[in-house]
């Protein structure tokens, strides 16, 4: 569930917001529909990253990874797919540890409020 919330959330708003609106979509979703920490942290990991390596080569093998190979010679990786895969790794990176920081935010937040129950 969280995993096609974050990917079809962050698919739409990523056309009109800029990157690290999936930050901000992790920690909501995670932080409201979060099961544990380890799903919270792969479920927003694997969303963002499959996402962002679809929307990639969707973008990139229309013209031959022109643009994907100039990009990964620039940046010294050589190789086109070299770079669309640490691209996803690192997207899936912030979108994870974002989704487990909301995860980890909520029980924060039930733990404070049965502690003003007790007391």
């Amino acid at each position: 569930m969280v995993f096609i919330v974050i990917l079809i959330i962050c698919f739409l708003l990523q056309m009109v917001a800029p990157w690290w609106v999936i930050i901000v979509i992790s920690f909501a979703t995670c932080g409201i529909i979060g099961k544990t920490g380890k799903i919270a942290f792969w479920q927003s990991f694997l969303a963002v990253s499959l996402l962002w390596i679809g929307y990639s080569l969707f973008k990139s093998l229309p013209n031959d990874n022109l643009l994907a190979s100039r990009v990964a010679i620039m940046t010294g990786v050589k190789l086109w797919w070299t770079l669309l895969l640490v691209t996803g790794f690192l997207s899936g990176l912030i979108a994870g540890i974002s989704g487990y920081c909301g995860y980890q935010f909520r029980m924060a937040m039930l733990v404070k409020k049965t502690d003003d129950k007790i007391a």
